[in-house]
């Protein structure tokens, strides 16, 4: 026998209708939220005034609606109700961004702390992450939690790191921070977080192949709108397929894996900067541009390999990103239909539409859609 639908659930339902309508469209008027919504405007209205009570929206001055001859009041969501923070740990460094309901940057820092797998570290990244909180002026109860973006694999729950070489972290459990937090706190994948980043700026991407293109090699797939983790969590983990097994050494222990070719180390000189290089390669230096046409035909190959195996569209993500022009994905696809059987549509790669603070804002994100998903808003 099926549950009847309680008066609380239909109220609930109610307001959560109306939050999103409003979160969506940004600035609504109680005429528009009760026509489109097919609510009373009674209904509208007492969730309207409980809602501003609980602090979840405002009013946004007057805005024109065909419902009223005249202006009538406009409610906007307070983005900052809930915040949520995301930190990169790199060796040598600890990124930190705080982002709004919408995902948008209220603040963003970095602090030199050289990674080491010791108390003191975990003290001190949870002290500036407290810092950094206050800083903003943001309550203990307004923050959501915290996202560790890490060059790392994680287990299912997002609690430990199970390989961890770049930072030799295997084993790391999110405990180290939590205990000195006052929020939840969960570890991800950098790549993954950079392909949520994309996915957030793209709600219709669904499917793709993303590519983090940065200091090392990532990858993250994306099928249906998740990003796939795999059985045993490692799926998308790219890097280390073997390209060249004479090639240089990667930091797996194997030669020629996919990171020796694809990383910055595998197309910077020491000391060299992106800024640098891509300047010498606009200006057609000889020695620049044979590195770069170097990079891109190994970028073909891993690209084309992977396409044979997962027909979709390639994002070309990363700190590279920012750098990449047409006249690069040209060159791509000529490489790539010199190397493969088939009639390749020019169709296929793309250029990331967030390269910047992409890890960072990924790791925070989570948190953001498991309160919007909440029902009980």
């Amino acid at each position: 026998m099926e549950k009847s639908i309680t008066p609380n659930q239909i109220k609930q339902n109610n307001r959560s209708l109306i939050y999103h309508y409003i979160y969506k469209n940004k600035k609504v008027s109680q005429q528009d939220i009760s026509y489109y919504l097919r609510l009373s405007r009674p209904t509208v209205a007492s969730n309207l005034a409980a809602m501003e009570k609980d602090g979840l929206i405002q009013k946004s001055g007057l805005i024109d609606t065909e419902f009223v001859g005249r202006k009538a009041s406009a409610y906007s969501i307070i983005a900052n109700y809930r915040i949520s923070i995301g930190v990169e740990l790199l060796k040598k460094e600890v990124k930190m961004i705080a982002v709004d309901l919408y995902g948008e940057k209220i603040h963003r820092t970095a602090y030199e702390i050289i990674y080491e797998n010791k108390k003191s570290y975990f003290e001190s990244v949870c002290a500036k992450i407290v810092e950094f909180k206050e800083s903003i002026g943001i309550s203990d109860s307004a923050v959501l939690g915290i996202g560790f973006a890490i060059q790392g694999l994680t287990a299912p729950d997002k609690q430990t790191i199970v390989y961890g070489k770049i930072l030799s972290c295997t084993g790391l459990s999110i405990t180290e921070f939590s205990r000195y937090l006052p929020y939840p706190c969960s570890f991800i994948h950098d790549a993954e977080s950079a392909a949520i980043s994309e996915m957030w700026m793209s709600p219709e991407l669904t499917d793709a192949f993303y590519l983090s293109l940065s200091k090392h090699l990532g990858a993250a797939i994306i099928s249906k709108g998740e990003i796939l983790s795999g059985k045993h969590g490692h799926s998308s983990i790219i890097e280390h397929i073997q390209m060249q097994p004479d090639g240089s050494q990667c930091y797996c222990g194997r030669q020629g894996c996919m990171e020796t070719l694809l990383s910055m180390a595998a197309l910077l000189e020491e000391n060299e900067t992106m800024d640098d290089f891509f300047m010498k390669v606009r200006q057609k230096d000889f020695a620049a541009s044979s590195r770069w046409e170097k990079f891109l035909t190994n970028l073909a190959n891993a690209v084309n390999m992977l396409h044979l195996i997962y027909d979709t569209d390639f994002i070309l993500g990363g700190y590279l990103a920012q750098y990449l022009l047409e006249e690069d994905l040209i060159f791509l696809h000529e490489k790539i239909r010199q190397m493969t059987p088939f009639e390749e549509a020019q169709d296929f790669l793309l250029i990331s539409k967030m390269p910047k603070h992409n890890i960072t804002i990924g790791a925070a994100l989570p948190y953001i859609q498991a309160f919007l998903n909440n029902p009980s808003i």
